[in-house]
């Protein structure tokens, strides 16, 4: 840009006046003065003019004579060129930066060149731009005006600031359209102010706050604007009385409720505001007292809470009246009322009432017989108060409705037993019909009285006794025990033994304690004369009628060891055991001289007999079986040896305590031919003799064989009465070698026995050392078993003539030597 340039700037035309000022005063130090003008916000690195030309300066000689610019508060903003003299922008131009609105805006700057040293100043005028747009103090302007205010007051506007000059400063206003307010500007020195004139009366209730637009805008080419937001807040005058939104408020709440929980919130508009529009509630003044000890009104809000306990049960229904109040003077007020209705909860428990009760009710009482009469409420409504009553399952009781509603009578429905149930608990629970249902229990204890129903037991019928022989006048050989599941005296047990008289009642010779059972004997019994017997004792309670069982008892006799042996042979004419052999001389070795007979009336152990040599003239002459009793010869006689030899035998049986017997044999050695003629009448002598001892075994065989066959036939009736285990009872042996002998086994409980003839079987072993008479016999279920030798009856051996008798290998119950 050159001088003709900024001539065509009016800023310039009108400020010529102040250039030749400047050039007066430059006129003595400056060489020359140039005058540019630019617009602001030129780019940088634009070329203000070409000051080398314009100063007539060689350009090629620029840079030797140091052409420059001198330091200025400026020379950051414009810069030379020494290559060819132009004057270019180094930095950003803004008016309104460097300069004041109204006045002129010029730059001065020097320029020196040396050799010959010459200084020019350069004026740069700049010219504004529209660049800035117009701008209030604040972005808002807020106006409180009365609803009551009369049109045409005026409001002062703030003025917008424009910081561009002339035409590009604010030129007009302008207001948002309303019905309301309008703008009028007036016009001061050069400022134009804004004002805000009311055009139109206001109303609060129908519009409480005006929002309205105030524009500046300049005459810039483009126009630009700047905004103002008016607000304007309409102040209220109390001319409205609150409204409630409902007149008459209906709620339903539950009885019960917590204490504070909400009821119901009224509401009341007042179209005023401030204190005007601010609401009080209350509860009105003519209400019921107990009203105000259930219900609380919040004043501020409106909400009715729960302040004390609401039951159903003591009102159903509340109405209140509310009144809400504005706090303008004078204030208005308004009112509404509150119907609140409480719904019915199950929250009362039935009631069980027990009007008449019989504690104690005999056993056999009928079926059907009332026993207490109850009653059953609820102060609940409804379904709430519906009782549903209900009786302990599995009692003989149960309930029956009577003729008034909620009135049972518990009575009996099945036949009693104290002996099975003594005393019952009836638990009756009465439930009702509500959500949740609550429930109710009452317990009436019923005590079971005694009848005498139940006659005395015994725990076992019938029962075994085995009895040891030789007992004790008198003394207690037993007791019995019977029980009775009735009570008191229908359980007070007395015995006594049944006697059916008779030569064979053996009750006669009992006695029974009447009150603790014990059984004692008034004789002693003989194993070998009575093997077993029977009798009754009968229990009786003490009730009306009496009533009374009886136990049947089996009395087994135990052998004891009470007879010695007796000698059957040898036997002098005097009754002597003693007895004289002749044996020829020649006769060999092994003999049979003679045989020791002998006999115990015990059984078993007790009647097992041995023989011994307790005395002999030559031990090595004569020999002695020990169980047959035989006398042999060991070796044939000499000369040397004696014509006479006595000779004693001791028999003794096995019992616990031995007894004995003793027998003395004289063997005189004959020669053949007297041995022969003595034969012969001993022999005649032994025919006769054996012939009356053979009728007397006989009988003795057929008696002792009834009784052992009678004992069987008891034991075998004994034993199929009882309940349990009675296909194992009896086993029968087979082990035995069959010769004449009994044997029977039987087991009661884990005991096993066995009755035995006059031999025992090959399997059975005695029991050395044993006390007891014990066998071991092998069972066939399991190992050997130990068994009690209760009863050994034994049958006595009658071989004919019996030459042999004798053979009966000594391991008989009661041995019988010819």
């Amino acid at each position: 840009m050159g001088s003709k340039s900024l001539g065509q700037n009016t800023i310039f035309v009108r400020s010529v006046f102040y250039w030749s000022l400047l050039l007066l005063f430059f006129q003595e130090k400056a060489l020359a003065q140039l005058r540019y003008s630019i617009p602001e916000e030129v780019k940088h690195g634009t070329v203000v003019g070409n000051i080398a030309k314009d100063l007539g300066i060689d350009i090629a000689s620029l840079i030797d004579r140091r052409f420059r610019i001198v330091s200025t508060s400026m020379d950051s903003l414009f810069g030379v060129n020494q290559n060819n003299g132009d004057l270019i922008v180094n930095g950003k131009i803004d008016r309104e930066e460097m300069c004041s609105e109204d006045s002129a805006c010029l730059l001065e700057l020097k320029i020196v060149v040396e050799n010959p040293l010459e200084i020019h100043y350069l004026v740069i005028g700049i010219a504004d731009v529209n660049d800035n747009s117009p701008r209030f103090p604040e972005k808002e302007q807020t106006f409180e005006i009365a609803e009551h205010t009369a049109p045409g007051m005026r409001f002062k506007l703030q003025a917008a600031r424009d910081p561009d000059a002339g035409i590009n400063s604010v030129r007009e206003y302008t207001l948002t359209s309303n019905d309301h307010f309008e703008i009028d500007v007036r016009q001061s020195d050069d400022d134009k102010i804004p004002f805000l004139v009311l055009k139109k009366a206001l109303d609060r209730e129908q519009m409480s706050e005006h929002m309205l637009v105030l524009t500046a805008i300049d005459g810039g080419k483009p126009r630009r604007s700047g905004t103002l937001n008016v607000s304007i807040i309409v102040l209220d005058s109390n001319d409205n009385r609150p409204v409630f939104s409902q007149d008459t408020y209906h709620v339903t709440i539950r009885e019960n409720v917590p204490i504070a929980t909400e009821v119901i919130k009224v509401t009341a508009a007042d179209k005023d505001e401030g204190v005007n529009g601010e609401i009080e509630y209350s509860l009105g003044k003519t209400l019921n007292k107990n009203i105000y000890d259930l219900f609380e009104l919040n004043s501020k809000s409106g909400e009715i809470k729960v302040k004390g306990g609401v039951d159903f049960e003591k009102a159903v229904v509340y109405k209140i009246d509310v009144q809400a109040s504005d706090r303008g003077m004078p204030p208005l007020s308004a009112e509404c009322r509150v119907i609140i209705k409480i719904q019915d909860l199950n929250d009362n428990p039935p009631t069980i009432e027990v009007t008449s009760l019989s504690n104690t009710v005999p056993e056999d009482t009928k079926p059907g017989t009332g026993i207490s009469l109850i009653s059953v409420s609820d102060k609940d409504s409804g379904v709430n108060g519906k009782i549903i009553l209900s009786l302990t399952k599995d009692l003989p009781f149960e309930l029956k409705p009577t003729y008034k509603d909620n009135v049972y009578s518990v009575v009996t429905k099945g036949l009693l037993d104290r002996e099975t149930v003594s005393h019952y608990d009836i638990t009756i629970t009465a439930t009702d019909c509500g959500e949740p249902p609550l429930l109710t229990s009452k317990t009436l204890g019923v005590q079971i009285a005694d009848v005498n129903d139940n006659s005395p037991y015994f725990l076992k019928n019938p029962v075994e006794l085995y009895l040891v022989e030789n007992n004790a006048v008198l003394a207690s050989i037993f007791s019995v025990s019977a029980s009775d599941r009735d009570l008191n005296e229908n359980a007070a047990i007395t015995y006594h033994i049944l006697r059916q008289g008779g030569p064979k009642d053996m009750a006669s010779f009992l006695n029974v304690n009447s009150d603790n059972g014990q059984i004692s004997a008034l004789k002693t019994f003989d194993f070998e004369s009575l093997k077993t017997f029977t009798f009754k004792i009968v229990a009786s309670d003490s009730g009306t009628p009496a009533l009374s069982s009886n136990v049947t008892v089996n009395v087994f006799l135990l052998d004891q060891n009470d007879n010695p042996p007796v000698i059957l042979h040898p036997v002098s004419s005097n009754g002597s055991a003693e007895g004289v052999e002749e044996v020829p001389r020649n006769v060999p070795a092994g003999h049979l001289v003679t045989k020791v007979r002998a006999y115990d009336a015990d059984i078993g152990y007790n009647g097992w007999l041995l023989f011994s040599l307790q005395e002999v003239s030559d031990h090595s002459l004569f020999g002695l079986d020990r169980y047959t009793g035989r006398i042999r010869t060991l070796r044939s006689f000499t000369e040397t040896d004696e014509a006479q030899h006595k000779l004693v035998i001791l028999v003794k049986d096995n019992g616990n305590v031995s007894l004995s017997a003793t027998a003395t044999v004289v063997v005189q050695l004959v020669e053949p031919k007297e041995a022969i003629s003595a034969s012969d009448v001993k022999s005649a002598a032994t025919d006769i003799g054996d012939s009356g001892v053979t009728f007397y075994l006989m009988i003795t065989l057929a008696s002792v064989s009834t009784l052992f066959l009678i004992s069987i036939i008891v034991l075998i009736a004994m034993q199929c009465s009882k309940t349990t285990d009675v296909s194992s009872k009896y086993l029968p042996e087979t082990n035995y070698d069959g010769t004449l002998c009994h044997s029977i086994q039987y087991r009661s409980g884990e005991k096993r026995y066995m009755l035995v003839g006059p031999r025992m079987s090959i399997g059975s072993t005695i029991v050395p050392g044993s006390n007891g008479n014990t066998l071991v016999v092998p069972d066939r279920r399991s190992t050997s078993a130990e068994v009690r030798l209760t009863s050994v009856f034994s049958v006595l051996l009658l071989p004919g003539k019996y030459p042999s008798a004798s053979s009966a290998d000594g391991m008989g119950g009661a041995s019988l030597r010819l």
